[in-house]
């Protein structure tokens, strides 16, 4: 399973960014079984949880810190998982990682996740 992570940038606070994560491999014919998370880690933090929902559709989970402002999305067609984020505010600021769980319910730590995007940087200005 390879992810590839895109989307991020520099944005001032009050802005919007969308990240996409396009899942890929010979095991993603069992996708529909997986979670698809996205993680955060600032500068001298450790990562933490965003949000994750389950390919398949239905449930979704956000970090109380993005609740309201960020949505997790998929687009089957595309293979790929989006998490627009609205509203943003300078402690966003982050490098975001996507990240897949085989699993068939949403687990919050990072240990959990077998496989792992590369990681893309959102700056929020104040």
């Amino acid at each position: 399973v390879q992810l590839q992570a895109s989307g991020g940038g520099l944005v001032q606070a009050g802005g919007s960014l969308r990240l996409s994560c396009a899942a890929s491999g010979r095991t993603f014919s069992i996708f529909s079984r997986y979670v698809m998370g996205w993680f955060r880690q600032a500068p001298g933090k450790e990562r933490e949880f965003v949000a994750a929902m389950m390919w398949s559709g239905g449930s979704s989970y956000y970090a109380d810190s993005v609740k309201g402002r960020f949505t997790v999305s998929r687009d089957n067609a595309e293979n790929t998982v989006y998490l627009q984020m609205n509203s943003l505010k300078p402690e966003d600021t982050a490098v975001y990682y996507c990240a897949a769980d085989p699993n068939s319910y949403i687990e919050t730590s990072p240990a959990e996740y077998d496989y792992w995007g590369q990681g893309t940087e959102v700056t929020v200005s104040s």
